[in-house]
């Protein structure tokens, strides 16, 4: 028999056309939009490292270490970065093993139903959503429907607190860890399952020995850079309280409290010192605090690759 040839594998000779200009203006168009938006995040970064670079080097570790204050000279960083370190641990305990569970039982236990087909439309939709729509939520949720049932004014979330605002941002990821994990765990091929259920393994066994170890890896990326997103977000902090300005910590202060206290991230912190009037605010500490945020978000990342490749290597 011969071969049947699509109108895709035909020479284009045999069309009558011996270049795909379209093709090719397509292509073209597309290079130019991606060098454009290289341009202008090189010229972007550059203005950052250009501004911020002074004060770090002037300043060194104490930048890092020093509180917020109202003196350029004085203020530092290390309560935003106590509190987007709060924010990350609180996502990462809420939202991902509440992602991988849901990404499993989407995957190995629900049917094939019409029900389970609009609850993944649905998740996929959620992650596109523009991070201020939760904000909104966490506003109405957890700052005002949860912030003030209780006797002591305070409610369950504390109102504008470090509560709400971990429980906005984990919903907020809380799409992303599902699909991500979902993929991981759809990369698995088949014929591990029949074998493990062919060697009498349960369904539970062959999730947990053989469907987990296998797309631990993509899951484990996934979440690492889900959570690098969050650490980023803006909108959803200021709609569910984070600080805006200089606060003082609480001596004493239980565990609880800070969950239910008030609190700022570098996203906010960059938010603030980039619409002071004081131009040492905005034209020097703002990108260097920038420049602190890049950097956690890309230790994030660069953590995600090495604990990938380590463990497709294992694998």
């Amino acid at each position: 028999m011969s071969a049947i040839v699509t109108p895709s594998a035909r020479p284009l000779s045999l069309t009558g056309k011996r270049i795909d200009w379209a093709g090719l203006g397509f292509l073209a168009a597309i290079l130019l939009c991606l060098l454009a938006c290289f341009a202008f995040l090189a010229t972007l970064l550059a203005q950052v490292f250009t501004d911020g670079w002074g004060t770090l080097a002037d300043r060194g570790s104490d930048f890092l270490t020093a509180d917020l204050s109202n003196s350029p000279s004085r203020a530092g960083v290390a309560q935003a970065i106590k509190g987007s370190l709060l924010l990350a641990g609180f996502v990462a305990i809420a939202a991902f093993p509440l992602g991988i569970a849901t990404a499993v039982y989407l995957e190995e236990y629900a049917r094939d139903t019409r029900f389970s087909r609009l609850v993944r439309l649905n998740i996929r939709n959620l992650a596109g959503v523009p991070s201020v729509v939760y904000g909104l939520l966490g506003l109405s949720v957890f700052v005002k429907l949860l912030g003030t049932d209780m006797a002591d004014g305070k409610g369950l979330t504390g109102g504008r607190s470090l509560l709400s605002g971990g429980l906005t941002l984990s919903v907020l990821v809380l799409p992303i860890v599902i699909i991500t994990a979902s993929e991981s765990i759809r990369a698995v091929p088949s014929i591990l399952r029949e074998g493990a259920f062919g060697l009498g393994a349960t369904q539970w066994e062959v999730v947990r020995t053989v469907v987990l170890p296998n797309a631990f890896a993509g899951i484990l990326t996934g979440a690492v850079l889900s959570l690098s997103r969050a650490l980023g977000e803006t909108a959803p902090l200021i709609l569910t309280g984070a600080f805006l300005g200089t606060f003082f910590r609480t001596p004493n202060q239980s565990f609880a409290d800070t969950l239910r206290g008030d609190y700022t991230a570098l996203p906010m912190v960059i938010f603030n010192w980039a619409g002071e009037a004081k131009s040492s605010f905005k034209l020097e500490l703002a990108p260097a605090a920038i420049i602190v945020l890049l950097a956690i978000t890309l230790l994030c990342n660069a953590a995600a690759v090495l604990l990938r490749a380590r463990y497709e290597r294992d694998a």
